[in-house]
């Protein structure tokens, strides 16, 4: 058995990264990997010897044996840093693996317009190694109140276990791990010719990432989790006429506070008195979600088990620029039919007045805006939860399943513009529906301000 989880989730080029490894074997070696269009080998480290260290619990620092490695002159990325014994060194790399990898993150020198934001702090939220996460067994704070968890242990994207149902779609990965949705997508945005810089939430959270450097910053998947500095910082990139594409969702659902030099992050998620680390609640945060995305979980909804019922999204507005070159018209529909279907597996929505099952038109709330939405905001296209949906959660205005739950694509402006798909499974179809790649390329392009042609 071999293990290892990074100091911290990325380095700067040219400098150094340190992986704390545990192994029963005598000896040990790194190969490194880069994950993009394709997964290519870059470095591999002599071999060094290898020492047991005992496995601790889900809050604490592991201390296990640290080893530096030059990161020398590699590209920005995501890499995997493969961990190899004598009995396992002709072994190919899994982007699945559940120990033996590490995951981490070259950070790029911010002269590139497009920026990825990978979301660490999610991986971990549900990263069960150590016996618990946010989901079982928490681990208690008292200062801060809350759930604890390390950040210091394996697993945080690759490498450890991963608490949840498998994805009844495609069991090949575990949801909240690299490989289920921000891999895919890194595959498709290379493949495309796109070329990026690539930075972890942590990095935003130490501002170690020059946003005003870049045009674009894309989050994908599942990110959940954001601390008031990660969200400081992209709010502050917006309002600097800096855009963002949201190609996920249950963005921001939760805060975090981040403990001990970095080590650790704590979150509190129910009491007595409601959770404190809820963004969009009067007793949390008291800052809805909404303000930043343009939509939020708690009008959109989540199927987390077996086969969902979806029609896809219906479109609202076909002369918008993110329709242009799909084919699409107001009334129709596209993403039912693609494995998984493209809404779900949870999704966000914006407060809706109503939904024309004849029309097929939708209309805002009037009062959206008391719900943090953008006085800027576009309806582009929704999709109308079911009763079947596993939860479509409370809100201001109602209890759980009260009133219409939609998953929302749109966007607004307020100097910058922010675009939303408003479900984490948008990644999984880019590759079986055109009509989605092609709303992929024009948001991308549009919002890296006319660096490759839209038309």
């Amino acid at each position: 058995m071999i293990r290892g989880y990074p100091a911290r989730p990325s380095a700067e080029r040219g400098g150094r990264i340190v992986l704390h490894v545990a192994t029963d074997a005598p000896r040990f070696r790194v190969r490194f990997h880069r994950v993009g269009a394709t997964i290519d080998a870059v470095d591999e480290s002599s071999w060094l010897p290898g020492v047991a260290a005992p496995a601790a619990s889900a809050d604490s620092d592991w201390r296990w044996p640290a080893y530096a490695f030059d990161v020398a002159d590699w590209r920005s990325g995501v890499y995997v840093a493969q961990l190899l014994t004598d009995a396992t060194e002709r072994a190919p790399l899994s982007l699945a693996a559940t120990d033996a990898a590490a995951l981490f993150v070259v950070r790029g020198e911010g002269n590139r317009e497009l920026l990825y934001k990978l979301p660490v702090a999610t991986y971990h939220a549900y990263n069960g190694t150590g016996g618990g996460c946010f989901y079982f067994q928490p681990p208690r704070s008292a200062e801060p109140p809350g759930s604890r968890v390390s950040l210091r242990r394996p697993g945080g994207g690759i490498g450890g276990s991963t608490f949840g149902a498998a994805d009844h779609y495609d069991a090949t990965s575990a949801r909240q791990t690299f490989a289920h949705w921000d891999a895919p997508f890194i595959r498709w945005l290379e493949r495309a010719g796109y070329d990026a810089d690539y930075c972890t939430d942590f990095d935003l959270h130490d501002g170690l990432v020059p946003l005003g450097r870049h045009r674009l910053l894309v989050c994908v998947g599942h990110d959940e989790y954001w601390s008031a500095p990660m969200r400081d910082a992209v709010e502050a990139f917006v309002a600097s006429r800096g855009n963002v594409a949201f190609f996920g969702a249950n963005v921001c659902w939760w805060r975090i506070h981040v403990v001990d030099g970095g080590s650790a992050i704590v979150c509190h998620q129910g009491g007595p008195h409601g959770a404190l680390d809820q963004w969009w609640r009067p007793t949390g945060a008291h800052r809805p979600e909404d303000a930043m995305t343009g939509v939020s979980y708690r009008h959109g909804g989540g199927w987390w088990d077996g086969p969902r019922s979806t029609r896809g999204y219906t479109v609202q507005r076909d002369t918008h620029w993110a329709f242009a070159g799909t084919g699409l018209l107001d009334g129709d529909a596209f993403g039912a039919d693609t494995r998984p279907p493209l809404v779900g597996y949870e999704c966000d929505g914006a407060p809706l007045a109503a939904f024309d099952p004849r029309t097929r038109i939708a209309s805002l709330a009037r009062d959206a805006a008391r719900a943090g939405t953008p006085e800027t905001f576009e309806l582009l296209a929704v999709a109308p939860l079911s009763p079947e949906w596993d939860e479509l959660p409370a809100r201001e205005y109602g209890a759980s399943g009260e009133g219409l739950h939609a998953a929302t694509m749109g966007c607004y402006t307020r100097n910058g513009t922010v675009f939303t798909v408003a479900t984490t499974d948008w990644a999984q179809t880019l590759q079986q529906d055109a009509r989605v790649a092609r709303i992929t390329q024009n948001v991308v392009d549009r919002l890296l301000l006319g660096s490759r042609d839209a038309s």
